[in-house]
This record gives structure tokens, C-alpha cells and sequence, in this order.
């Protein structure tokens, strides 16, 4: 128990050598492979990347090698050396596959930087086109309570984003693109760019109404999922537009299967009203 508990010690302040040293005469402290596992460990860069990882799993994994390795100088040192090499490949399986987690989280958090850049940067062309529109309708764009949402969410992103926070901070951005999108849908005043276009059928002037229905369902879950949290009231108050909103929408969806687009789109349009009348309900003014 002494041996291991030094051997422990020694092991985590890094000193490969002094650990082998510490074995009994059975040849461990001149065993190449027992020093080249231990150094693969404790100071290789494999080492060094899973001790700048973020990923529990990786540093668990090399735990798991470094309990091995314990039991493999333990093996070798009471002359067990079957036992022992047969530990020690089995401390480098284990330490190569946390050096590959690690590895793969680094890979991993690039990708999240991508996409956290990519939804940033449509977050800003939303939040300036809305700018743009304001100023031709002569609107004051922060006076818009959803811009200010927006504003106070991509805030949000920014400081979990500092923090290394990147999938909280993806999230939120996500929340202010929706958010945005609706804003632009508000300035226009019930237009969207994609009014600006012509649509070829009325089939697919269906299916924009239910893009747009979907938005609006997703704002919910961003405006009013905490205010609604520890308000009984007023939960039961949204839930019974939305409520109204989703039997709505179910009409919309049998009108539309029976190829009657006209008049699905029209009840999609109502079902989206709905969902307006349970954001205003909490107190967030939104045109519609």
C-alpha cells in the first residue's frame, strides 16, 4: 500500500522517472517500455492536449490509464512481467483514446466557432435590415420591442460566447434570430421580404404561411418561456391561444391536403393571429 500510494503521488506530480525508480530491483527502473508509457501519460503532448481539454471524458479516460499503469509497475515490480506488459498496453490503448477525445472536442469547438459566426453574421444583416426598413417607414427601429430583444439577446451571446460557452451561446442566437425575423415581418407591417415576391401558385404561398406560423409558434418559446415559468395565470391565458392557434392550423392543413390552398391560407393567417394575441397577452406588443 505504501509503494502504490508514493507511486500515486509521484505519478501526478509528473515525475516519470522518480516513479520507476521507486520499484523494486525486478528491472522496472531500466524497463524502456514502462518509462515510454509513462511519459505518454504524464508528458507527452498527448497528455498536455487532454489537460487543456474541456472534455471530462478525455481526462476520465486518462484516469483510467493511469490506474493501469499503477497496476502494471505493480505487476512488473513482484516480477509478474506477463501481467505487467499486458497492463501496460492496456494504459496505451486507454491513454490513446482520451488523446482522441480531446482531440475531437478541439475539432468539435471549431465547427460550434463556424456556426456560432454564421448565425451571428444573420443575425446582423436581419437587425440591419430592419434598420434599413425603419428608416424608410420613418420609424424609430429601437422603439420596437422585439429589436430591443434582439439587442438584449445578442448581448447574451456575446458574454457566453466570451465565457467559451459556445452551445448556450448558439442558442441564444438562435432565439434572436427568430426574433429578428419576426421584427422585419412587423416593420413591413405584415409583410416579410418574401412579399416582395411573386408567388408562382398558390401552393406555395401556403406553405410561406406555414414558415411564417412556425416563426411566430418558435417567438413564443423565446419571449414568454421564462415570463410564463411562475405565472399560473398567465400560462394558462397563452396556452389557450396557442391552443386555438394549433386546432386552427390543423383546419389550415385539411384545407391545404384537400388542395383548397385559397382558403388554407387564409385560416393559416388566423391561426398566426393567435399566436400574436398570446405574445401581446404577456405584455409584448407586437403588430399582426
Amino acid at each position: 500500500m505504501h509503494r502504490t500510494f508514493l507511486i500515486t503521488l509521484m505519478l501526478t506530480l509528473g515525475g516519470v522517472n522518480q516513479v520507476v525508480a521507486q520499484a523494486n530491483p525486478q528491472g522496472v527502473a531500466n524497463n524502456a517500455r514502462v518509462q515510454s508509457v509513462g511519459k505518454l501519460i504524464e508528458t507527452s503532448k498527448a497528455a498536455k492536449q487532454i489537460e487543456t481539454s474541456a472534455n471530462p471524458q478525455a481526462k476520465a479516460k486518462r484516469d483510467e490509464a493511469r490506474a493501469l499503469y499503477r497496476q502494471a509497475v505493480d505487476a512488473i515490480s513482484a516480477g509478474d512481467l506477463t501481467s505487467g506488459n499486458e497492463l501496460l498496453t492496456k494504459a496505451s490503448r486507454t491513454m490513446f483514446a482520451a488523446a482522441r477525445m480531446a482531440g475531437k472536442e478541439g475539432v468539435l469547438d471549431k465547427k460550434r466557432e463556424r456556426d456560432y459566426l454564421t448565425r451571428l453574421e444573420s443575425v446582423t444583416a436581419l437587425t440591419d435590415t430592419h434598420a434599413r426598413i425603419s428608416e424608410e417607414k420613418g420609424i424609430a427601429s429601437e422603439s420596437s420591442d422585439l429589436r430591443g430583444i434582439v439587442n438584449a439577446k445578442l448581448a447574451q451571446a456575446q458574454s457566453l460566447h466570451d465565457a467559451k460557452k459556445l452551445v448556450e451561446a448558439r442558442k441564444v442566437l438562435d432565439e434572436a434570430y427568430v426574433a429578428a425575423k419576426v421584427a422585419i415581418e412587423q416593420v413591413r407591417g405584415g409583410e416579410t421580404l418574401v412579399r416582395t415576391l411573386h408567388f408562382e401558385t398558390k401552393a406555395e404561398e401556403y406553405h410561406y404561411e406555414v414558415d411564417r406560423n412556425d416563426t411566430h409558434r418558435m417567438l413564443v418559446d423565446v419571449l414568454l418561456q421564462e415570463k410564463i415559468r411562475d405565472n399560473a395565470s398567465l400560462k394558462s391565458i397563452v396556452e389557450k391561444f396557442m391552443d386555438q392557434s394549433a386546432k386552427t392550423r390543423a383546419t389550415a392543413e385539411q384545407q391545404a391536403a384537400s388542395g383548397d390552398y385559397k382558403t388554407a391560407i387564409e385560416t393559416m393567417e388566423r391561426a398566426t393571429k393567435e399566436i400574436v394575441r398570446a405574445i401581446r397577452s404577456a405584455g409584448i406588443y407586437i403588430p399582426g
